[in-house]
């Protein structure tokens, strides 16, 4: 669970970077889009690098699943019986809502790839263009409810970011009594950081500073 999220949350933070581009400029934005899928020419072909950091992503998403799943199957074994009356003591909203958080994130996601990178869902007929990535972000998000589901998925994406990455640390046994406070403030810092640069985005469309 450590060793994915870890690398999960290293893709988020490239990808949120990536996404902060558009404030740059159509045409920066599309060279840095058709960068991507030209890294490790000419020694690798036309995106053979960009797919074989989508398979590990892949594999990444796919184990860290599986780990949920186990470690929701062992929490309940170790506890068949509900408590009577259960009450929270230090457990955080984040906390709580992993596993729905993840869920949520896993549906973005491929809500996500249909939208902006086959065009399938989210474009008016006709709208979406294989040639130019700038103007799909501008059209896809000019649609208030398409930005309203983004922004909401990304409140999730940091919730589950700020307890995965300070957890992660206790898992890997590098939080200690001197260490836990830096490591909770790199999980509040880098998670502030993410959803604020991804729903920087869709706002700036919606309010006509991305256009």
């Amino acid at each position: 669970m450590a060793v994915t999220g870890f690398i999960l949350v290293g893709f988020v933070i490239v990808h949120m970077l990536g996404n902060l581009k558009v404030y740059q400029g159509e045409e920066k934005f599309n060279a840095y889009a058709v960068g991507l899928r030209e890294i490790g020419s000419p020694a690798v072909g036309h995106e053979q690098f960009l797919w074989l950091m989508r398979l590990v992503l892949l594999t990444a998403t796919g184990l860290h699943i599986v780990a949920a799943v186990q470690l929701t199957q062992m929490s309940h074994a170790a506890r068949p019986v509900s408590y009577v009356q259960k009450k929270v003591i230090q457990a955080t909203y984040a906390s709580r809502t992993m596993r729905w958080g993840g869920v949520i994130i896993t549906l973005f996601v491929v809500y996500h790839i249909l939208h902006l990178t086959f065009g399938a869902v989210g474009f008016p007929p006709g709208q979406y263009r294989h040639l130019s990535v700038y103007r799909n972000v501008v059209t896809g998000f000019s649609l208030w409810y398409v930005s309203a589901f983004y922004i909401a998925a990304m409140v999730a994406l940091g919730l589950h970011m700020y307890h995965g990455v300070w957890s992660m640390f206790q898992t890997l046994g590098l939080s200690d009594e001197n260490t836990g406070r830096l490591y909770r403030s790199l999980a509040i810092v880098s998670s502030f950081v993410v959803v604020v640069g991804n729903i920087s985005v869709p706002a700036g469309v919606l309010v006509g500073l991305v256009k």
